[in-house]
């Protein structure tokens, strides 16, 4: 059984999830999801030694893989993440008091903000919670990266996860990037991109028998 706590502890790990109003596609070309990755690192520190807006103009002077160093506390330490064209996954362990509430509601209403100003729309862009589950143990932790750097696999977007640009896979595979995730994933590179492609054919089994399932519950 799936538990959501109300009350989100600090030092504990939560799958984050939230998905967009009538799933809309909310990530329509590179830019947009180039634009999430940077906001969710932007906001991880609760106070940024940037605004926003010096902080990407600085960035545009930078190498596009890498993001600038940013100073203060953290709400948040962002372990996995990955964006989908109409909702994002992140995993992450709580720093501060109410961090992923805050980080989370940053984050979500940035984004908002920029898809509305570009795209010429109005109103809400995410369904009005995001959902969150705690992690109880490595052993989940591990599965659950699994599982969401698989999610762009099972949606057969791509036919592996490293195609997919929008996830901290490549990361977990020794390229460098801003998750932190060594404390928590005991595993070389190697080790973990053999544990996930192990598990693609199932997944996609697995969700292909979910969709059939949720499709007789409708009709």
């Amino acid at each position: 059984m799936v538990v959501r706590y109300p009350f989100l502890v600090s030092g504990e790990i939560y799958h984050v999830f939230s998905r967009a109003i009538e799933s809309r596609t909310i990530f329509k070309d590179y830019n947009d999801y180039r634009r999430m990755e940077i906001t969710l690192f932007y906001y991880v520190y609760s106070r940024p030694s940037l605004r926003l807006s010096e902080y990407l103009k600085r960035l545009k002077s930078e190498s596009q893989n890498q993001f600038l160093p940013q100073t203060g506390e953290k709400l948040v330490k962002v372990i996995c993440y990955c964006l989908m064209p109409n909702h994002i996954h992140l995993v992450l362990q709580q720093v501060e008091e109410k961090g992923i509430s805050i980080y989370t509601g940053k984050v979500l209403n940035s984004y908002a903000r920029y898809f509305n100003e570009k795209y010429k729309r109005k109103g809400p862009l995410w369904e009005p919670r995001f959902k969150n589950v705690k992690v109880e143990s490595s052993e989940q932790l591990l599965h659950l990266t699994r599982y969401i750097h698989l999610n762009p696999v099972t949606a057969f977007i791509v036919d592996k996860p490293e195609e997919w640009k929008f996830s901290s896979y490549k990361e977990y595979l020794g390229e460098k990037g801003n998750c932190e995730f060594e404390e928590f994933i005991e595993s070389s590179p190697e080790e973990y991109r053999n544990f996930v492609h192990d598990r693609i054919s199932y997944q996609r089994e697995l969700n292909k028998i979910k969709a059939l399932i949720m499709e007789d519950l409708s009709s």
